[in-house]
């Protein structure tokens, strides 16, 4: 059964009545997930770098990655304007649910010395940002292949609206948050 299935029968009733709500559309739910890494200008000297994030950022999510570019000089960081700073994927709808699924059941077990993830994550609006500093707790990435290991960035936007909603979301979904 898809995860997304999943949420609208069993985890929206839950939420409905741990939250009290009275209209079925009042439910929070995920909107999109952005996934994002980040490659220094110390980096760009390998040029091989670029080439296996956007691999390893594609077979993760399952979509090509956009390319983001710098909109400023700046000297200190030794940046460029229109240099490449960064890769990054949004997710939506069946692929966004398959992920977060993978994610919660897969990816965080994973995880090396994993103790869950802090409540300070979730932000005021109900958002939760999360980064993980090894792209290889995903079972698509081969360490074999790997070169350099780099960090990704997870960020889950939904229509929570407050930090204690948000919460109650991500704990009905499954997400390991610590004690």
């Amino acid at each position: 059964m898809p995860f997304s299935t999943t949420l609208r029968t069993n985890i929206a009733k839950a939420l409905q009545a741990e939250l009290g709500l009275t209209n079925v559309m009042a439910i929070p739910t995920v909107k999109k997930v952005t996934l994002s890494v980040g490659i220094s200008p110390a980096k760009h000297k390998d040029s091989k770098m670029l080439e296996t994030a956007e691999k390893v950022l594609a077979r993760v999510t399952g979509q090509k990655p956009v390319r983001t570019k710098a909109k400023k000089s700046i000297s200190n960081f030794k940046i460029r304007q229109g240099q490449v700073v960064g890769l990054k994927v949004t997710l939506r709808g069946q692929r966004m649910w398959d992920f977060v699924g993978r994610l919660v059941h897969v990816a965080f077990p994973r995880v090396r010395d994993f103790r869950g993830i802090p409540e300070s994550v979730v932000d005021a609006q109900g958002n939760l940002s999360y980064g993980l500093v090894e792209h290889l707790a995903f079972p698509e990435v081969r360490p074999d292949e790997i070169e350099q290991i780099h960090g990704l960035q997870v960020t889950i936007t939904t229509n929570a609206e407050t930090r204690e909603r948000g919460l109650a979301l991500f704990r009905a979904l499954g997400f390991p948050f610590q004690k």
